[in-house]
């Protein structure tokens, strides 16, 4: 099997900034005693994505997200192949960022937010966390089809899929952290070495990816 070595770098590279810079806004409120808050959060993660996701896109397709590359594979755009290079490339670069993390920040700061971790707040059980993580990324992998995947697709870059994630950070952050991404709960859980509640950012951001993007390619984007 030929390693597709650009769009894994770009996606290597693009999932290092989206964990660094996510997981790190939520360091830095920490450090910060609160100072950047739910809404600093949300336009941290929204901006990275949205550079990150326009800089690798004509590389890559910048999905930065193994729920954006399951719905590829699931609408027949992507090779099983490829899938994987694509989904371990963003694993690696989110456990770099995770490590890199841990460079920059003491362990008094992380260790009350594990390192930026999401995580599911005492009042939200696995099953409700699984929902709420499958309705989120079906948002955000209908506004991937929808601004980029689809020829007609507006000419706006990765904005609408930054603004995506920084809504859904705003209502969920609180709830499940809003990760949307089994590679976002990954590298920093693994560099703090925090799994509570893991399999959740697995199963709801895949399922809700996958249906979100059967849906748009069979019958709404046409």
């Amino acid at each position: 099997m030929r390693i597709a070595w650009r769009p894994c770098l770009a996606e290597l590279i693009g999932t290092f900034a989206l964990c660094f810079i996510g997981a790190g806004a939520i360091c830095t409120d920490a450090y910060t005693e609160g100072a950047l808050g739910l809404v600093g959060i949300a336009i941290a993660h929204g901006l990275v994505l949205s550079i990150v996701v326009s800089a690798t896109g004509h590389i890559s397709g910048g999905h930065i997200n193994p729920a954006v590359t399951c719905a590829f594979l699931a609408t027949g755009r992507m090779g099983w192949g490829k899938g994987l290079q694509y989904v371990v490339s963003q694993l690696a670069g989110a456990a770099l960022a995770g490590y890199a993390l841990l460079a920059v920040f003491t362990t008094d700061v992380w260790a009350d937010v594990n390192l930026g971790t999401p995580a599911l707040s005492p009042d939200i059980s696995q099953g409700t966390g699984i929902f709420i993580e499958a309705i989120l990324t079906f948002f955000l992998v209908f506004a991937v089809f929808g601004t980029a995947v689809h020829p007609n697709a507006p000419k706006i870059g990765g904005f609408g899929i930054g603004l995506t994630i920084a809504f859904n950070i705003l209502m969920a952050g609180p709830l499940t952290g809003a990760s949307m991404n089994p590679a976002r709960t990954f590298g920093p859980g693994l560099a703090a070495g925090f799994w509570d509640g893991h399999i959740v950012y697995w199963i709801g951001p895949l399922l809700g990816g996958v249906i979100a993007g059967l849906l748009y390619d069979k019958y709404i984007g046409k």
